[in-house]
């Protein structure tokens, strides 16, 4: 990302900001785990908890007040940082639509049509990563399943720690390769990609492990449950299938998120009483849905924007540099695949502390984007290598928002909520290989 101003020397200090916002974070949220909180490192907002970060960066930087002022706004007013929050809305507007005209729904109801009684695991993780590639959201895919899958695990006996396993890894493998995540959309962003080109380089790591893992449900899936037929309304889930059908053609997705919309909300009207007034509702309700995405996006990229300017992504830069270096020599590697791996490396130890998957790829983007262009790693690559792993982490982090919910719906701890997420295990082990044994993708 560019600034007003040409960057300093690296310096260990000009870190201090990020490191101050994740003292912050952590520390609240360790506070109120110790109070018995319930979703304890989410109550204290990381919009809020990044302003003190700012105005450290700001108190740090060596400019004038109204230059300093000037790269922040500058990091906030960059194009990718404008397009990524513009996109939030988008995507938010449509998932509210959807939902309210009964999308949801009626594609859970969809899918439990075609699970067999002896597969009920399986069933659940394919449901799961379908609403979630449509939807963009792993957290509306958990909302919107958990409750269904729940109520059939406890007829049919089957172990609520591998029923939630199985929704969560659906709804990750279903966000991790979703053209309209915020996830995607900060990867594709950061790294300057199209969302078609990384949702293909993503599938070179995410179907093996999505396959892998539902060979491994089906193994251990011995429960039944007879399920009543489900009435479809086929009309509702046309939005969705619409989305991904577009995408993968390659339209832009400024113009996909919005024919979604007004797909969404016609099909609405004309299926049901949804009402054009509701319709204009839902989309602002939608809005509202991602403002902490929105202003923390702004924040990070003004926040970017004084760290580069004081050297501080240099600085981190230097230290990976030397690492990568020291690794290649020993394994004999290429560059670009210790670069790879450089660049997973931060974005899960990012993620580890913040427990935000969007958050820690937007806070790790530029420092991968240089990686990328150093070693001569392709943007999709990159960019996939960036959600790939955010997500992992995500999804076995025990204080992650997936895990708490998942755990709230299933009466289980969140420790043995996300002990079944093999999908994000396998993705894990099977990504590690891709990037040490596959050549670089151009």
């Amino acid at each position: 990302m560019s600034n007003a101003t040409t960057p300093t020397k690296g310096h260990f200090i000009a870190l201090l900001p990020l490191l101050l916002f994740l003292v912050l974070f952590i520390g609240a949220g360790v506070y109120f785990q110790l109070l018995g909180k319930d979703h304890a490192f989410y109550q204290i907002q990381t919009p809020v908890a990044i302003i003190p970060a700012i105005i450290l960066a700001i108190l740090l930087s060596k400019q004038t007040l109204n230059q300093a002022l000037e790269t922040f706004m500058a990091g906030i007013g960059h194009s990718n940082i404008i397009a990524m929050c513009l996109i939030y809305l988008l995507a938010g507007a449509f998932a509210a639509v959807a939902k309210a005209t009964g999308g949801v729904d009626a594609t859970v109801a969809l899918g439990l049509q075609f699970i067999p009684a002896q597969y009920l695991l399986p069933g659940f993780f394919i449901i799961a990563a379908f609403i979630a590639t449509a939807m963009g959201t792993s957290m509306g895919t958990i909302a919107a399943v958990a409750p269904i899958a729940f109520g059939i695990s406890e007829e049919a006996n089957i172990s609520h720690v591998l029923m939630a396993g199985a929704v969560m890894s659906g709804a990750l493998f279903g966000d991790n390769l979703s053209i309209i995540s915020d996830t995607t959309i900060a990867a594709t962003r950061t790294q300057g990609c199209g969302m078609r080109e990384k949702f293909r380089e993503n599938l070179v790591f995410s179907l093996p492990s999505a396959v892998i893992t539902l060979i491994l449900f089906a193994l251990v899936s011995n429960g039944q449950a007879q399920i009543a037929p489900q009435n479809v309304d086929m009309i509702a889930v046309l939005p969705y299938l619409s989305i991904l059908l577009l995408a993968l053609l390659g339209v832009n997705v400024f113009v996909v998120l919005t024919i979604g919309i007004v797909l969404a909300g016609v099909t609405g009207m004309v299926s049901s009483d949804y009402e054009f007034l509701k319709f204009t509702q839902d989309i602002y309700e939608g809005f509202k849905n991602m403002l902490e995405i929105f202003v923390l996006s702004m924040f990070v990229g003004g926040l970017a924007a004084l760290m580069q300017q004081q050297g501080g992504l240099s600085f981190v830069s230097g230290i990976i540099e030397k690492l990568l270096q020291r690794f290649s020599r020993k394994q004999g590697d290429a560059s670009c695949r210790a670069a790879e791996f450089g660049m997973a490396g931060i974005v899960a130890m990012t993620n580890a502390c913040v427990a935000n998957n969007t958050v820690s790829i937007v806070v790790s983007g530029d420092i991968a984007k240089q990686l990328a262009e150093k070693h001569d790693v392709s943007a999709k690559r990159a960019a996939s290598v960036l959600d790939i792993f955010a997500c992992v982490v995500q999804g076995l982090i025990p204080y992650g928002a997936q895990a708490l919910m998942v755990a709230s719906y299933f009466k289980i701890s969140p420790l043995q909520a996300v002990s079944c997420v093999w999908y994000c295990i396998i993705l894990a082990m099977i990504s590690l290989a891709v990037i040490f044994f596959r050549p670089r993708s151009d």
